[in-house]
């Protein structure tokens, strides 16, 4: 495990805790606001309304896909931490610093092999956010 003290894991973990009830209620939110404008969408007899409701429709699948997404990565975060890798990165297995871990809890790489990983899984990234 990296040289992060109990403390600071604590911490950690509680950022994980709070992003994770925070992304739940969004999600939840976005999904009672998709079968809204769903119901719209099939009401609507004006096609510039049902053309909006699609819109919004598909704005809110991106953004329970994201947020399922951000939901995944606290996942794997949280199983680090039990299996003593959280902290450590994924690649080249040096330290993440603290300061990073704060900012980016579910943070798996060191700020270098990120730069790198996103210069090479650009459509991978992509995808991932649309």
């Amino acid at each position: 495990m990296s040289n992060l003290n109990e403390q600071q894991l604590a911490h950690l973990k509680e950022l994980l805790q709070q992003r994770e009830q925070a992304l739940r209620a969004d999600i939840h939110r976005e999904v009672n606001d998709k079968d809204d404008y769903l119901e719209v969408a099939t009401e609507a007899p004006d096609p510039g309304d049902t053309s909006f409701a699609d819109l919004t429709v598909d704005l809110e699948n991106a953004a329970v896909s994201r947020d399922l997404g951000e939901l995944r990565a606290i996942e794997a975060a949280y199983g680090r931490m039990q299996d003593g890798t959280y902290g450590e990165c994924v690649d080249c297995e040096t330290d993440i610093p603290y300061e990073r871990l704060e900012v980016q809890p579910m943070a798996e790489r060191c700020a270098p092999c990120q730069e790198a990983y996103e210069k090479t899984h650009v459509d991978a990234i992509r995808s991932n956010t649309i």
